[in-house]
């Protein structure tokens, strides 16, 4: 694979790129793009030239910002970035804030200055940060003021990190990187970086705890739109996008940020994007894409019986975790409009086999879209008959690239990306989820490490042993269930659950402590010391 030319200054990504003999095949038949590109320039400047400079592109805060006024906007803090932070191309900068329309100019501005952007999530607590910050050696960070303090931590404490900047999440541009950008021209030069030029860093922390860093290319945040969203969701102007995944997630960042930025849409962004506020938003702008888990659908499902006004939807989008065929059916039945199921990867970017408008069948996850191939196949490799569960492979014009991980070779294959994921495929051709093919508990749409919260847990001076799985939820879909051995002399009771339960909360984000604790006296283990999980998954 030969990569183009790079405007980055700082070589620190493309030099730890995997080899090229470790990565997938690339199929761009279907995707050309310019040898230099920046993306963000393509999201805001470009859309402005073709006179969408007055659409609405964000709303948020209660505030609607034009695609002249975002350009602008930008271009302003750029200028900032550039001159009084000293960013230089190929810098890596962490962003850490809620959905809102700041966090996604900020994350423009920082790719227009040709850095490399690390989005991450509100509910990270300082040790998480410190891995990221580590493994991408980050020395700049941006972050709401709100939320500054497990930042702040981490930057005490890294080798790394030298400069944390505040900005206003609430739009009322009250912070050191506005009050700096305010006074800058609404002109902005951006790099002109390659298209191979690396412009994020997707980060996933996999089953081991140890997150890995997926690189992406400024060709791949448009590719994402030129394929999913224009050939399954047909984006148009007039499209108006709702959502909860956070943007700090590849799956949120495309859905709710380029995807109805590429095509001239407007983009709602919502900090507490709960189903009730979802509902609001929809009902207020019209909505007409919503992007969520099956657990929030069937939130939304409940409040349609009690009057909400969803009609203005025209297509729901279902990820996170399977889509079970009750929500499907119930949908479909109450709207009237299709909710598609589809499958993606942080590695991948995005979605990459999808249900389509008028064509979408409840437990499918329908056909691959166009430039990417799939097969189902076993430990050899090797393609399985039509209807025989194997492990998903999968190549197409973007692809697994870990930051410096010999992680790499468990993920590609003989030029195909693996995904981790068990499916079958019908004699039509279409796909069937069936399970993670790992560990890895998927619940409400949130991928949660075990050995992370385990980890947590045995941090607490109660705490002897632990292993933590997921188990089954009719809500969740998946909960993390823990199993304890206490120490001697702690109460097995509901008081010690809870204790244990805030405990994980405080350390690590609190979406992954464990709903069930369930106290043992020893863990089932192999004569070598290994903990048998799967015994624990079966008294689930």
């Amino acid at each position: 694979m030969m990569l183009g030319p790079s405007a980055h200054v700082d070589s620190f990504t493309r030099d730890n790129l995997p080899s090229p003999e470790s990565q997938p095949e690339y199929l761009r038949e279907n995707f050309q793009y310019p040898e230099y590109l920046n993306a963000a320039v393509c999201l805001t400047n470009d859309m402005v030239d073709k006179g969408f400079g007055d659409h609405t592109a964000l709303i948020g805060n209660g505030r609607q910002r034009t695609y002249k006024e975002l350009t602008d906007w930008t271009n302003r803090i750029a200028h900032a970035l550039v001159e009084d932070f000293g960013v230089k191309p190929g810098h890596r900068i962490l962003i850490r804030s809620a959905n809102n329309p700041a966090m996604v100019a900020c994350w423009l501005a920082a790719t227009k200055a040709g850095a490399v952007v690390v989005n991450t999530m509100p509910m990270l607590r300082m040790g998480e940060l410190s891995k990221i910050v580590d493994k991408a050696e980050i020395a700049l960070a941006l972050c709401d003021t709100r939320l500054m303090d497990e930042l702040v931590l981490c930057a005490k404490e890294s080798r790394y990190l030298k400069k944390v900047v505040g900005f206003d999440g609430t739009a009322n541009h009250d912070a050191e990187l506005d009050r700096v950008a305010l006074g800058k021209s609404v002109q902005f030069s951006a790099v002109q970086t390659g298209r191979d030029d690396v412009a994020l860093l997707g980060f996933t922390s996999g089953t081991t705890g140890n997150p890995k860093a997926t690189m992406h290319f400024h060709r791949d945040l448009l590719t994402i739109a030129d394929a999913y969203a224009k050939e399954v969701l047909q984006v148009t102007p007039e499209d108006v996008f709702v959502g909860s995944p956070p943007l700090a997630f590849t799956f949120g960042l495309g859905g709710l940020a380029v995807f109805p930025l590429r095509f001239g849409a407007t983009a709602t962004l919502l900090e507490n994007a709960s189903p009730p506020e979802m509902i609001k938003i929809i009902e207020t702008y019209r909505a007409t894409i919503c992007f969520t888990a099956p657990t929030a659908y069937r939130v939304m499902l409940k409040a349609m019986d009690e009057g909400a006004d969803l009609s203005s939807l025209r297509c729901a989008v279902s990820a996170g975790e399977t889509l079970p065929a009750a929500v499907f059916d119930e949908w479909v039945t109450k709207t009237g409009k299709p909710i598609l199921d589809g499958i993606g990867a942080t590695e991948l970017l995005h979605i990459f086999i999808s249900n389509r408008l008028g064509d979408a069948k409840a437990s499918s996850t329908g056909r691959v879209l166009t430039g990417y191939k799939a097969m189902i196949v076993d430990e050899n490799m090797d393609e399985v008959p039509r209807g025989e569960v194997g492990r998903l492979a999968v190549k197409g014009p973007t692809g697994c690239r870990y930051l410096a991980d010999n992680r790499q070779q468990d993920y590609v294959c003989k030029g195909w990306n693996l995904t981790g994921d068990s499916f079958y495929q019908d004699e039509t051709g279409e796909f069937h989820f069936v399970a993670r093919s790992d560990d890895m508990i998927v619940s409400s749409g949130y991928n949660i490490a075990g050995p992370d919260v385990e980890q947590a847990l045995l941090l607490h001076p109660s705490v002897l042993e632990c292993a933590v799985v997921g188990a089954p939820d009719e809500i969740r879909g998946m909960v993390v269930e823990a199993h304890v051995v206490l120490r001697e002399g702690v109460r097995e009771d509901d008081d010690t659950a809870e204790i244990l339960k805030n405990h994980v909360k405080k350390t690590i984000a609190p979406y992954k402590y464990p709903r069930v604790v369930k106290f043992l006296k020893e863990l089932p283990k192999t004569q070598t010391g290994k903990i048998q999980r799967f015994k624990l998954k079966q008294k689930s």
